[in-house]
């Protein structure tokens, strides 16, 4: 994971991005916020396990599916498969160690 502060390049409603291998942060205080680095590894191995790409068509096709069904972009957000995940276990910070392959499916 490769930690990178510029907060030009991420909007107002998010803190942070995942794109692998590098974690792009809106402030250098978030490099101490255990919870939301663990979060972001959530996404960095959910990008590893459909390599990288596929990662991407399936987050942008699954968003693309749920604004579709709420009209309503950050809900829709909250509710892809991979946030969802991310979202539930980024305070259990031992969950990348038993995590099963592909757990994000558990979110659909």
């Amino acid at each position: 994971m490769i930690l990178i502060v510029n907060k030009r390049l991420l909007s107002g409603r998010f803190k942070g991005i995942s794109l692998w291998p590098f974690v792009i942060l809106q402030d250098k205080r978030l490099k101490k916020d255990e919870f939301f680095l663990n979060h972001e590894k959530i996404h960095l191995r959910q990008q590893l396990e459909l390599l990288v790409l596929f990662f991407y068509v399936w987050y942008a096709i699954e968003f693309f599916v749920r604004y579709i069904d709420c009209r309503d972009g950050m809900l829709a957000y909250r509710n892809i498969s991979f946030e969802r995940e991310a979202y539930r276990r980024e305070h259990d910070l031992s969950y990348l160690k038993n995590r099963p392959l592909w757990a994000f499916r558990k979110f659909l």
